[in-house]
């Protein structure tokens, strides 16, 4: 009887250590464009074995092995994309996209024990981060007896992610998003003479981006009676020029204006002077009416 015991006691061992947790859920993580395996903690998958792969809600199948034939199903976003291997009948997912995040379920059918099994993959899918941006929050210019310069950090359409300013190594403060892809902002105030290292962080669970923070770029600053002072001296140049051009223009048209037509408008002296007619004998105009005829004598 304590034999028996034994025995169904170290087969059940073997069955846990084969099968292992079958409620628990693994998380995954993996950034898009690179690859997951997924593991099914098989040493070797027999001829009757089958092992079958499933995704989603609806628990769609997207590949299996069976009597050690291979099948990869017809499902569009996961096309050219798996691999499964058909000793251990592990999934492989390469350039993985975030449409492909989600629970994955393995389903085994052990042939010599007739039981199933169903390990769950929850995989997570990250996007590549941006890096974050530093600007300024403040007007150019200040009163002066202000001493800090007002900063924010930013970075657009993100999910998923945490982001901190940071003071050397110590954490000032952070913001974290869940599943919305929003734009995050995050505020810090420092003095313009502060030596002090300060960086933006944004990161999630397997990566991270940093923006380090030049207060003397950012922070340059002058007092408004300054600014208030240069624009006062651009707007008198730009008046000056103003009235220069004016003068010019007014001296040009003076001295090169010329009229088309040049028309006399003083008074000049005229003389006149009495006409003098001369007559001159016309030509006769008689006509003779009658013909005169001379002869000669012609010798022959």
């Amino acid at each position: 009887m304590i034999h028996s015991a034994s025995f169904f006691a170290l087969f059940f061992m073997l069955l846990n250590g084969v099968f292992g947790d079958t409620d628990a859920v693994k998380s995954v993580s993996v950034m898009e464009g690179d690859s997951v395996t997924l593991n099914t903690d098989v040493t070797e998958v027999q001829r009757d074995d089958q092992i079958v792969w499933m995704f989603g809600p609806q628990d769609a199948r997207i590949a299996e092995i069976y009597n050690q034939n291979i099948k990869l199903f017809n499902i569009e976003s996961f096309r050219d994309r798996l691999k499964m291997d058909n000793q251990t009948g592990s999934l492989t997912i390469r350039n993985i996209r975030s449409e492909h995040t989600g629970l994955y379920k393995l389903q085994i059918f052990i042939s010599n024990i007739r039981r199933t099994t169903y390990p769950r993959f929850n995989v997570t899918v990250y996007a590549p981060l941006p890096v974050p941006a530093i600007t300024r929050d403040s007007p150019q210019c200040s009163s002066s007896s202000s001493s800090n310069c007002s900063l924010v950090c930013s970075a657009v359409n993100v999910s998923h992610v945490t982001l901190s300013w940071y003071k050397g190594n110590s954490l000032l403060s952070s913001i974290s998003v869940s599943d919305l892809s929003i734009s995050l902002s995050l505020p810090l105030e420092v003095e313009y003479q502060d030596n002090n290292t300060y960086s933006c962080v944004l990161n999630n669970p397997i990566s991270n981006q940093t923006q380090h923070l030049n207060i003397t770029q950012l922070c340059q600053t002058h007092t408004c009676g300054d600014q208030r002072s240069s624009f006062m001296m651009a707007v008198a140049l730009i008046a000056l020029l103003v009235v220069i051009a004016v003068v010019a223009g007014l001296i040009c048209r003076r001295n090169c204006k010329q009229p088309r037509n040049k028309v006399k408008t003083r008074n000049e002296e005229m003389h006149y002077a009495e006409p003098a007619f001369c007559t001159r004998p016309l030509q006769s105009t008689a006509v003779f009416t009658e013909d005169r005829t001379v002869y000669s004598t012609v010798v022959i």
